[in-house]
């Protein structure tokens, strides 16, 4: 089964209650087998523009990423997130070649 990720990248505007979307967001990714990857350490924007915040988070497959995007327990963290930073998220099927 081929892995999948979410990439996200994140400026938060409030990081004292983004910690509210973080703790939110927890159960939803512990039931649906995400690990993390990256979550906002250093970087250096090569290209582009680079956000303040970037995380790669894996899953066992593109229908847990999807069924974690889509869970209720998400669906409430996001809500969090989306009043507290400004996000590009994508969900990318993994290479298994």
């Amino acid at each position: 089964m081929t892995k999948a990720y979410w990439i996200a990248h994140v400026d938060v505007r409030d990081a004292e209650r983004y910690k509210d979307y973080v703790a939110t967001a927890k159960p939803a990714f512990e039931r649906h087998g995400a690990k993390f990857l990256a979550r906002g350490g250093a970087y250096e924007a090569m290209e582009g523009r680079g956000r303040g915040r970037n995380v790669v988070i894996e899953f066992p497959s593109l229908q847990a990423a999807k069924d974690c995007y889509h869970s209720a327990e998400y669906q409430a963290a996001k809500a969090i997130r989306q009043e507290v930073a400004d996000a590009e998220m994508i969900i990318v099927e993994g290479y298994d070649g």
